[in-house]
């Protein structure tokens, strides 16, 4: 039930969001070949009815991407970056990645020296990265701002739309215990070149949230898998060949342990139940139950 408890969770916060004036591509979620409102639902959904945008694709030329045709886009696209909010740098959050290997500075981040593991942010960063390369790669300001050819005024309200979005979802999942560590949105250009909100957000695939230390989003899953074989496999196979690095990994996943795989999919409806406020699932188990059972493997 990932899917639909996603669809349910993202269609909540799209409907909070245009309530506090923000808009979106999002129309409702289907039931009946109908798209209707959360409250309009009989029964958990898992199609999602949304506006359309054209996607602009930057060209690849000697494992290069080149972003000039966004100079010439003028409205109805999607903006091609990811905008993430941090509210602090868990274990794994690729802020440390980065920082030693030398693509960030301490100085970029604001940061006064080199943080720890857990570290809680006296306030939030904003960090952009691609969102149409074969891999996100992530960026400072200056080059978000000029491989979509955005204004100054126009950086400068990303930056702002995500601070209030993280504002939004981490009230609504402090009501449960939770704690919001970070987030993205992805953006879209209207007709009218205003910026609307695509994708989906406040889910436990676009944010990392924690309850007493606990992950308690996708990350649970990468916790399982890292220093794995395959995921030092895949690493390895980023360092050879980023643009076709699929191909060049020589292994798959283990599979998920049956009773572990269960509760990710007991996180996933619980969360969406007490955040919306409505039993959409039967859950045997209460969210404290359900993450303590998790600990034991991803911990």
């Amino acid at each position: 039930h990932k899917g639909a408890a996603t669809a349910l969770l993202g269609a909540y916060f799209f409907e909070i969001l245009r309530s506090a004036g923000i808009s979106s591509h999002y129309k409702g979620l289907v039931e009946d070949s109908i798209p209707k409102k959360l409250a309009q639902l009989h029964a958990p959904s898992n199609f999602m009815f949304t506006e359309l945008f054209k996607v602009v694709h930057p060209v690849v030329n000697q494992n290069e991407y080149n972003y000039d045709a966004y100079k010439s886009e003028q409205n109805n696209f999607l903006i091609p970056l990811e905008i993430i909010y941090r509210n602090s740098l868990p274990e794994g959050s690729s802020v440390f990645k980065r920082l030693k290997k030398g693509e960030v500075t301490l100085d970029e981040l604001g940061f006064a020296h080199e943080p720890c593991p857990d570290t809680v942010l006296a306030k939030p960063i904003v960090d952009f990265s691609t969102k149409l390369e074969i891999t996100d790669r992530y960026i400072s300001k200056s080059e978000a701002q000029a491989i979509a050819s955005l204004e100054a005024n126009e950086l400068e309200e990303l930056n702002a739309l995500a601070l209030k979005i993280n504002d939004i979802i981490t009230s609504e999942f402090r009501k449960i215990g939770a704690s919001n560590l970070d987030g993205k949105i992805e953006t879209a250009f209207n007709k009218e070149r205003e910026i609307a909100l695509v994708d989906v957000l406040g889910t436990l695939d676009e944010c990392r949230f924690e309850i007493n230390g606990v992950a308690m989003s996708k990350e649970v899953a990468r916790k399982y898998y890292r220093n794995s074989d395959w995921h030092l496999e895949t690493e390895r196979a980023k360092e050879v060949n980023r643009m076709n690095w699929k191909a060049e990994c020589k292994l798959q996943p283990e599979p998920l342990p049956a009773e572990f795989k269960q509760l990710i999919s007991y996180m996933y409806c619980q969360v969406t139940n007490e955040i919306t406020g409505r039993k959409w699932f039967n859950v045997p188990l209460d969210l404290k139950n359900i993450i303590s059972g998790i600990k034991s493997y991803a911990n």
